[in-house]
């Protein structure tokens, strides 16, 4: 990671000064930005991955701007909550991520900025895995952010009876926990995108699993800690608990791909999750 600092000196003939500015940013060639930063485990497993040093810029709004407007990296990844942000910033995007809304991989290539969303293959990646069958189920989505679009595309994917988005925020698409809990009690499976239950704050759920008595599958994004409490109410209760860590890792072998221009084998994917999951 390199500083660079400015400096815009104006003299008067006396050799006064009169006026100083000063602009600072980070530039790096490999990284991720996103707003809090400090439980992020994407430097290890892109290291693990490819062989550039990653580094991890937690950013401001403010800084963020900037950081958009300089360009100062050659490829990177978006984290909560700029996965939609950077989106004007964009000289380009992928069909995927043009269809999800959302970015999460970017390339600078001669200062023209493309998108891509590799959030999408790698909750894909995890449904599979884990043998997870959405196919006519009610599917339960909380958290409408920017990692939501990628997985509520992965659940039309695999063709969910019923998709119900739930979000604190009233965006004419999500309806409230209260309303979710009224009427959706009988859901078969529950995701869960929002940041509920992330370090620091372990000791929050988004939901309580007691009061979906139909569901049989829980799967979390948050991947720190590796068991959240969601994940581990939804083991006490006798259903399938997956945590995001797998997604975390498979959609870094693919935007190593993108920022590279190779292929990965997928048996990677489950090495550095092994390998990761020890470290936890």
């Amino acid at each position: 990671m390199r500083t660079f600092d400015f400096f815009a000196i104006f003299l008067y003939d006396n050799g006064i000064i009169i006026y100083i500015t000063e602009r600072n940013y980070i530039a790096m060639d490999y990284g991720l930005i996103g707003e809090k930063l400090g439980h992020s485990l994407s430097k290890p497993i892109h290291e693990s991955l490819a062989d550039y040093t990653y580094e991890i810029h937690p950013l401001t709004r403010e800084e963020f701007k900037v950081f958009m407007e300089e360009k100062p990296f050659q490829a990177i990844n978006v984290t909560i909550p700029y996965k939609k942000d950077v989106i004007p910033y964009l000289d380009s995007m992928d069909e995927n991520a043009r269809a999800i809304g959302a970015v999460n991989t970017i390339v600078n290539t001669d200062g023209k900025l493309r998108g891509y969303n590799t959030d999408f293959s790698g909750f894909d990646y995890m449904v599979v895995r884990h043998g997870v069958l959405l196919r006519g189920k009610k599917v339960i989505v909380l958290g409408n952010g920017g990692a939501a679009q990628a997985i509520k595309a992965v659940v039309r994917k695999h063709q969910a009876g019923e998709m119900v988005v739930v979000d604190i925020v009233n965006d004419g698409e999500s309806i409230s926990y209260e309303e979710c809990y009224e009427k959706h009690a009988d859901a078969d499976a529950i995701i869960n995108t929002s940041p509920v239950g992330m370090y620091p704050n372990t000791d929050a759920s988004p939901v309580d699993l007691t009061r979906f008595p139909s569901c049989r599958t829980v799967m979390d994004a948050v991947y720190n800690p590796l068991t959240t409490k969601l994940v581990a109410q939804a083991k006490e209760l006798g259903m399938t608990g997956v945590n995001g860590l797998e997604m975390l890792v498979a959609q870094a072998k693919y935007a190593v791909e993108i920022f590279l221009g190779i292929k990965i084998e997928d048996g990677r994917i489950q090495e550095i999750y092994e390998e990761i999951k020890k470290t936890l």
